[in-house]
Order: C-alpha cells, then structure tokens, then sequence
C-alpha cells in the first residue's frame, strides 16, 4: 500500500480543515401563525404551506369541537 513521503505539516493540514465549520440549520417563519419553520416544509403548528392549508392538525380540530 502506498504512503506518504513526507508528513503534511499542520499549517497545510488545518488550511483544508478551515471549511470544515458547522452551519446552523435555516429556520424562517410561518406567514399564517409566526412560528418557527424550515423553509419549503408544512409548518408542523398550523400545517399551513405556502399559504394555503395542507395537513390537519389533530390537536388543533380538537380545540374547534370544545
């Protein structure tokens, strides 16, 4: 198996680790009920997308019966 002839020295190392960097997930808002949502998915609180309603929220069709 081949190796190495030298060693990489750290300088050289740590310039191709520096794009290693952890990203922090996007995060916008719900236009119908402003709460926290990835972008391009049903907000999980309203199930609302894009203006229009998607999914129905067990919890939500409860309150409406009480």
């Amino acid at each position: 198996m081949a190796l190495p002839k030298r060693r990489f020295s750290k300088a050289r190392r740590d310039k191709r680790r520096a794009s290693w960097k952890a990203v922090s997930p996007a995060i916008s808002t719900c236009a119908h009920c402003g709460a926290s949502v990835a972008p391009h998915h049903v907000c999980l609180a309203c199930g609302y997308y894009r203006g229009r309603q998607v999914l129905v929220i067990a919890a939500k069709e409860e309150k409406k019966k009480k």
